[in-house]
């Protein structure tokens, strides 16, 4: 099992420099953002109160859930027959994923599919706990930071709804799994870096580790 984890606050870059390091290295990408997301896609399509865990919880036992990848090499997650795509960028998505992402059940959901992806191929996978919790025995770690007006900047063009404070709060002080830089990772400063910079500085981190192109 070849992991490479790529943690960080929202905004820092991850899923850009995941997605093109997968490309360089010959991994599969594997958006752990994406499965949150989707099984908040699946609560709000049921129509939950995501102020009720207990509910959100006995949803979860009962969501049929099976992840694998694409063609191209992305991982996809189906929940309940569904295969949700644009509708994960959604507003009302993106100002709850936070509050559904801090529930027990549904970390450990999103995690026995992480897993399972991970035993089929070599991954590039972000998110905030994968170095931290998900893998953390894997010896390639990163975390991704940039400075809070950078961050600020980069989720306005992307059209999120939220705020960089608020994320960074609810994701930094859950319960759960919270954001932290896992032990022996990597730290990069992506503020003024390009993304080309950013993924030529993990790959020579990589290879200098033994690990190489494939």
């Amino acid at each position: 099992m070849t992991v490479i984890a790529i943690d960080g606050p929202a905004a820092s870059g991850k899923s850009s420099v995941a997605t093109r390091l997968a490309r360089r290295m010959g991994f599969a990408h594997v958006n752990s953002g994406a499965m949150y997301r989707a099984v908040t896609w699946e609560i709000l399509r049921q129509q939950l109160d995501i102020a009720h865990p207990e509910k959100i919880e006995a949803a979860v036992q009962r969501m049929s859930v099976d992840s694998g990848f694409s063609e191209s090499g992305d991982s996809f997650i189906r929940i309940n027959s569904e295969l949700p795509d644009i509708e994960l960028q959604t507003l009302e998505v993106n100002q709850s994923v936070s509050s559904v992402a801090s529930i027990a059940s549904v970390r450990n959901l999103v995690n026995r599919q992480l897993h399972n992806l991970a035993r089929q191929r070599a991954i590039v996978s972000e998110g905030r706990d994968i170095g931290s919790v998900v893998f953390p025995d894997t010896p390639h770690k990163f975390y991704l930071d940039a400075s809070p007006e950078i961050r600020r900047q980069r989720r306005a063009s992307q059209g999120q709804g939220d705020t960089i404070e608020q994320r960074d709060l609810l994701d930094s002080t859950r319960a759960n799994a919270p954001l932290k830089v896992a032990s022996g990772a990597h730290v990069i400063d992506t503020s003024h870096l390009t993304l080309e910079g950013v993924v030529d500085k993990i790959v020579e981190i990589l290879e200098l580790s033994g690990l190489h192109l494939a």
